[in-house]
């Protein structure tokens, strides 16, 4: 069954070390796509799922232009993001894996994100709508995300790890 992403109630978050000390949270804005969700087969489920690179934000606009840039993001060349479904393993009625291509700065590999079904309801206005959690992690540089900093005590500015925090609401089309 086809279901379309609500951006107005999706939330792609992402992590980093910073300094080596802390962590520093971001999100893309603007997120859009269609998952075929099959709630009774979901190993059957599909999704497609594309992220305006431009719309990264870190609560820090000189970052966020860094991020663009094309030390990060190269949002001039490659102002899309994409995660293209290729496997659901379903652990349970609620917990499944999903495999697919991510796309970052025209570079593809394969991540795997462990996904939660929060649940269907309908709305007061006759929509019915589902939620899903996921998470993951991806190592920045295999999407050549390489720019760095030494640090004067050593390490680096920027950590390669880089943790995705997911909360996605959908529509049924």
């Amino acid at each position: 069954m086809a279901w379309n992403l609500d951006p107005s109630h999706t939330h792609v978050g992402f992590s980093a070390r910073h300094l080596m000390i802390s962590t520093v949270k971001g999100e893309f804005m603007k997120s859009s796509g269609t998952v075929d969700f099959n709630e009774q087969h979901p190993e059957q489920s599909s999704m497609d799922i594309s992220i305006d690179a431009a719309s990264v934000n870190s609560r820090d606009e000189k970052r966020d232009g860094h991020l663009k840039s094309a030390d990060f993001f190269d949002v001039a060349n490659h102002p899309v993001i994409t995660f293209k479904s290729k496997k659901v393993v379903a652990h349970s009625k609620t917990e499944a894996k999903i495999t697919g291509d991510l796309t970052i700065r025209g570079v593809t590999h394969e991540i795997t994100l462990d996904v939660e079904h929060n649940g269907t309801q309908k709305t007061p206005w006759g929509t019915t709508m589902a939620g899903f959690s996921a998470k993951g992690k991806l190592n920045r540089k295999d999407f050549g995300l390489v720019w760095n900093a030494p640090l004067e005590t050593g390490g680096v500015l920027v950590g390669d790890d880089v943790k995705i925090d997911i909360e996605a609401e959908l529509a049924k089309a």
